[in-house]
């Protein structure tokens, strides 16, 4: 009698175990480690001992998944065309920023070399701060502009004669497109001015 209980709690275990494991290696098994991923432990907590779960209807999880879809594409749209933009100002600073740091190098070397007559080093160390300067100027009028003005983004390009001022903005009207023009003027003397919008979205 003994032996015979043995056998069938030995056997009761084996099934348990068979079971276990095909349960977790069936594709239901993974579907439903997503779901406790996502928070739905409580929902789900019956179906793990393999009884059937009501609470979620095929029906009403498709219906969920297109509504957040729907409403997640004009977001990803305004994410793309912002992003866009900020990437086009990065880019231009970033190679106007390369440009300037090889001219800065090219005159430091100048500077600090021995073959090179005094006059040769003044005007060098002259041309550095003159690129630090502008460096600064157009920072603080982008700075200035969007603080003031309320731009999201201002892009101030100078090339000593000429500058050129970029505004992220879906409109500029001749008014304040002569404001900036007047600012400019302020900034770096009397130089030739460009002023540009580029749309937000």
């Amino acid at each position: 009698m003994l032996k015979k209980q043995t056998v069938w709690l030995l056997t009761m275990l084996s099934l348990m175990i068979v079971l276990s494991v095909y349960y977790m290696s069936s594709p239901n098994g993974e579907d439903l480690a997503f779901i406790n991923n996502d928070g739905l432990e409580d929902q789900t907590a019956t179906t793990e001992l393999g009884e059937e779960d009501t609470s979620l209807e095929e029906g009403n999880t498709d219906e969920a998944m297109e509504d957040t879809t729907e409403g997640e594409e004009p977001l990803e749209g305004e994410v793309t065309s912002s992003t866009a933009t900020d990437e086009i100002f990065t880019t231009i600073r970033m190679e106007l920023q390369d440009e300037r740091s090889m001219e800065k190098e090219r005159l430091e070397e100048i500077f600090a070399s021995s073959t090179t007559t005094s006059d040769e080093k003044e005007e060098a160390y002259e041309k550095i701060k003159q690129i630090d300067t502008v460096s600064t100027q157009e920072d603080i009028l982008e700075q200035t502009l969007k603080s003031e003005k309320g731009y999201q983004d201002v892009l101030v390009q100078s090339t000593g004669e000429d500058v050129l001022v970029t505004v992220k903005a879906d409109e500029l009207s001749k008014t304040e497109a002569n404001n900036i023009v007047k600012m400019v003027s302020d900034k770096f003397g009397q130089v030739k001015v460009e002023v540009k919008f580029q749309p937000v979205s």
